[in-house]
Formats: C-alpha cells, sequence, structure tokens
C-alpha cells in the first residue's frame, strides 16, 4: 500500500507487485510512463503506460490497492508536463 504519492504524469515509475499463485507469493514488476492521476481520498487511483514491441499495456491501480507493494520513480519527466492526463501518449506510439 502506498501511503503518499511522490511521482507525477510523464513520470516512469516501477511498480512492485504482489501475486499469489498457489501457496506462494511472488513480486511483479510493471515498469511505464504515468499516463494520469484521478480521484481523491481513498477513491484514488493512477494509470501506468508501457509499451512491448509494437503492443502497448495499459494498467491502473488503486492507491490503497493491498497488492501494490511500492512504486519506484525510475526517472523524472525531462520536460515540464503541461497536461493532467497523457492520453496524446496513445496516438503517438
Amino acid at each position: 500500500m502506498i501511503a503518499t504519492i511522490d511521482f507525477a504524469p510523464g513520470d516512469t515509475v516501477r511498480v512492485h507487485q504482489k501475486i499469489k499463485e498457489d501457496a506462494k507469493t511472488r513480486t511483479q514488476i510493471f515498469e511505464g510512463v504515468v499516463l494520469g492521476i484521478k480521484g481523491r481520498g481513498e477513491n484514488k487511483s493512477f494509470t501506468i503506460r508501457k509499451t512491448v514491441g509494437d503492443i502497448a499495456v495499459e494498467r491502473i491501480w488503486p492507491i490503497f490497492s493491498p497488492s501494490v507493494e511500492k512504486v519506484v520513480i525510475k526517472e523524472k519527466s525531462k520536460k515540464r508536463v503541461r497536461r493532467a492526463k497523457l492520453y496524446y501518449l496513445r496516438k503517438l506510439n
């Protein structure tokens, strides 16, 4: 569970997610660009987009999801982002 959000749209982050398989639990890492953060309070969620080859994958996580262990900021946005939601990145790929 994440207590605070230290990242913003345009940042590249790594989301460490717990996955249960039978009796074991493992951590899977999802790395991509933050497209947006929406909601307020307990209802807040964030969207991450990564590209694997020619296919783009988007995932949405609630901030207070018990499956999210931590979010690591890999890289801050190089330029100043002028939008709250970066949905235009979908058309660029």
